[in-house]
């Protein structure tokens, strides 16, 4: 190894510390793996055996826990023609045994560092206090963080930003594809994305978009196919009015994507499409002739349909408008039950639902009305100035022209009718 690249490799996998007089042996898992305290790696001590580098990370994988001889073999070395594979474990055990020796310091206790042992037919990797691994504080600050994003969000940012930077890839990412480790990697990215997401919505409440972009271009460096951050970078790149770097970012993931999953956009990057466009015609040029054509709106006679968080703005709106003391506005949710004859994933009843309530609603609400597909299985109804018991009349009205759309009627609905007060917003 070049000293550049013994130097750099120190400074990324390790550090010389000491807790009083204690040298810590740090071990590096996420992103890579090695073994260190101070200038010596066992990547190096062990002369790059592969089999005693991939035996050792079993082990940490699992330390302190018993794991039967057959349990290894069954995981690390079902390809190992070995007459004996069980006498061939006790001899790499052996062998990665005197590779830890010679990297913790002299006279120093194996207790206190790494220290295998072998009871009662199983066998364990002691690890001690003298003994930092890198996804065990990974854990320990996501939870510190958890704890403190209700009370003090200041505090709970800077320890999710820490677990971040920790956090350079795949656990044991140098590692060959292996059963037994894509649930552990799993379990990790899980949590690694979870304090991504996290942080980006603390930064979204204080309108902090310039750090949303910085989090997700990293994050996406390491994760370029999870969906939600390319959205979260498309909707801060929106926010600081960056329109032509949101499409093209846009065009360039949704190709990526379908390429990639063979799949067309799904209802979240339709709705980041339709947040870019409505950004885009905002921002474009106008004159006074044109002005009017963008603001005139079509003739309609019935209801408005709308997407969720159009439907959002449009009940805000006339929440903030309204008479407090007036208690004729109201808000209907509609929602299909499922039943063991329609159950919720039965994607044929949820999609002709769908269309058949479109078609109901359009013909039952008035003009001045407002519904949404607030998810697959649920619509919201703006309904203003409803009186004389009018509620009752419009579920009666929506149920008879169901069955008079559908005789066959399968759905199980249930209606009901919130009245609007000034205290109860959309968010």
């Amino acid at each position: 190894m070049t000293n550049a690249l013994k130097t750099n490799k120190i400074s990324v996998l390790s550090r010389y510390i000491k807790w009083g007089e204690r040298v810590i042996l740090f071990i590096k898992t996420l992103g890579g793996f090695d073994v260190s305290i101070g200038e010596k790696t066992l990547v190096e001590e062990s002369n790059r055996s592969y089999r005693l580098i991939k035996l050792l990370q079993y082990f940490i994988t699992f330390k302190n826990k018993n794991l039967l001889p057959d349990t290894i073999i069954d995981n690390l070395y079902q390809d190992n023609d070995s007459p004996d594979p069980k006498n061939m474990i006790r001899g790499q055990i052996f062998r990665l045994r005197q590779v830890i020796k010679k990297l913790i310091p002299e006279e120093s206790k194996e207790s206190d560092y790494l220290n295998i042992t072998f009871k009662s037919g199983y066998y364990c990797l002691e690890v001690g206090d003298k003994v930092v691994v890198d996804k065990d504080e990974f854990e320990e600050l996501i939870i510190k963080g958890d704890q403190l994003v209700m009370t003090d969000t200041i505090s709970a940012s800077n320890i999710y930003s820490k677990a971040m930077d920790m956090y350079k890839g795949d656990y044991l990412g140098d590692s060959q594809y292996e059963m037994w480790l894509v649930p552990v990697r799993n379990y990790y990215r899980r949590l690694y994305l979870k304090v991504i997401f996290n942080m980006v919505e603390l930064l979204k409440e204080k309108g902090k978009h310039e750090e949303i972009m910085i989090i997700c271009e990293n994050a996406i460096a390491i994760e370029p196919f999870e969906e939600a951050l390319h959205i979260y970078l498309i909707e801060s790149m929106l926010k600081l009015g960056k329109i032509k770097n949101a499409m093209s970012h846009f065009e360039h993931i949704t190709e990526v994507l379908e390429k990639e999953n063979g799949t067309k956009l799904s209802p979240g990057l339709k709705e980041i499409e339709r947040k870019i466009q409505h950004n885009s015609n905002e921002k474009s040029n106008m004159d006074i002739v044109n002005m009017r054509d963008k603001l005139e709106l079509s003739v309609n006679d019935g209801p408005l349909l709308c997407d969720a968080e159009y439907f959002k703005f449009l009940y805000n709106l006339h929440n903030r408008k309204r008479n407090p003391i007036d208690a004729s506005d109201f808000i209907s949710l509609i929602t299909l039950n499922p039943t063991k004859k329609t159950p919720a994933a039965n994607r044929d009843l949820i999609e002709s639902w769908s269309d058949d309530m479109t078609k109901v609603l359009t013909k039952t609400l008035r003009k001045g009305d407002v519904f949404s597909f607030w998810n697959d299985t649920q619509i919201l109804a703006l309904l203003p100035d409803v009186k004389d018991n009018g509620t009752s009349s419009i579920e009666q009205r929506i149920y008879a022209n169901l069955r008079s759309l559908n005789q066959g009627n399968p759905y199980d609905l249930k209606i009901r009718f919130v009245p609007i007060d000034a205290n109860f917003s959309l968010s």
